[in-house]
């Protein structure tokens, strides 16, 4: 069975990690790939070998608008075309893939299918984490495990009673009210917690007061392959939830290799806050990282540990309600990565 859906949008990165006059080197959904900014700013990606003798190329140099490998000085320009062979004419059957780039809401996003399909317009809107309208508070996690399991860690957040206990959690979670929904091939993971305490630093960092009751809700939205949304809010016991503020935050995962990943998460505060809104939004970026790095990874690591190599399409594993909003985006995931596997299967027969 094939491991990931190709025809689709993953971000590659940070867009303020791709800096002028430098090369970031990353392998994606198990692929080398090189990305760096032409002259003009804008992003390109390339498959990061050159075909020479499979030399990395995140390994070179950028020397007028082109990458140069730096085992034999052979260059590639943006669209992958060998343009400089130092030992005489560019050789034309050696050439690299460029893969279509996008830079939209703060990150640059990649399409490593087929280039002909890459259309803009199915990136999935994280436009509160936009620059001009958010200061974003960027964090950036290697996780040893399947892009599944995040997946399905984020869709699944009744566990925040348990695993985040002192930090994100608390003992009323459980007895919240869990719904999931689908629309069209979006799904949405809801859920709200009524009456509830919160640890004294989490109702701090929602703006309420340590120690009083709350209504929270945790609203996660999924798009394929593993982009999902999380927005979340508390108001005080009882109060309208229109007086309350809603905070969303990305989690952005991509498949390193199928069994460990990229996690890219944000905290945006809206500019609207002031000057003061870009150091507070990477203040609680910071924060959030403690409870994944040192809670979320820790168990993601030891699930995957235990199933080993196995695709977790085999795996039999139990069921709990909160179970539902996972098992439908892994179902739509799979039935999209098995219709682009049988497409290509058929265009190889004809």
């Amino acid at each position: 069975m094939a491991t990931f859906l190709m025809n689709a949008w993953y971000v590659a990165g940070w867009a303020s990690e791709i800096e002028p006059g430098a090369i970031l080197a990353r392998r994606l959904l198990d692929e080398r790939i090189v990305l760096f900014r032409k002259g003009d700013g804008s992003v390109v990606a390339l498959h990061g070998l050159c075909p020479h003798r499979m030399v990395s190329l995140g390994m070179g140099t950028l020397v007028d608008g082109t990458i140069q490998c730096g085992y034999h000085g052979l260059a590639f320009d943006a669209n992958g075309v060998c343009v400089h062979n130092p030992q005489g004419a560019p050789p034309k059957t050696m050439q690299v893939r460029p893969y279509p780039v996008i830079e939209r809401h703060s990150m640059v996003w990649i399409w490593m299918g087929d280039a002909s399909k890459a259309d803009p317009a199915r990136i999935p809107d994280f436009s509160f984490q936009d620059p001009d309208v958010a200061y974003v508070g960027k964090g950036y996690l290697n996780v040893r495990a399947s892009y599944e399991l995040e997946i399905e860690n984020i869709l699944d957040l009744s566990h925040i009673e348990f695993l985040h206990a002192t930090t994100l959690g608390s003992g009323q979670v459980s007895q919240g009210h869990y719904s999931c929904r689908q629309e069209g091939e979006t799904i949405w993971s809801q859920r709200d917690i009524i009456g509830e305490v919160m640890t004294d630093e989490l109702a701090t960092n929602m703006g309420l007061v340590p120690g009083q009751k709350a209504d929270r809700w945790l609203n996660v939205r999924w798009n394929a392959p593993a982009n999902l949304a999380l927005f979340t809010g508390a108001i005080a016991h009882g109060r309208p939830r229109a007086e309350g503020i809603e905070n969303p935050t990305a989690h952005l995962f991509t498949p390193e290799t199928r069994n460990r990943t990229h996690y890219w998460f944000s905290v945006p505060i809206p500019r609207a806050d002031g000057p003061e809104g870009e150091a507070k939004a990477q203040a609680k970026a910071d924060w959030l990282k403690g409870p994944f790095s040192d809670e979320d990874v820790i168990m993601l690591e030891e699930q995957q540990e235990n199933i080993g190599d196995r695709d977790l399409r085999t795996v039999k594993l139990g069921w709990l309600p909160g179970d539902a909003a996972g098992a439908r985006a892994r179902n739509i995931l799979y039935s999209k990565i098995d219709a682009e596997a049988a497409e290509a299967s058929a265009a190889v027969k004809v």
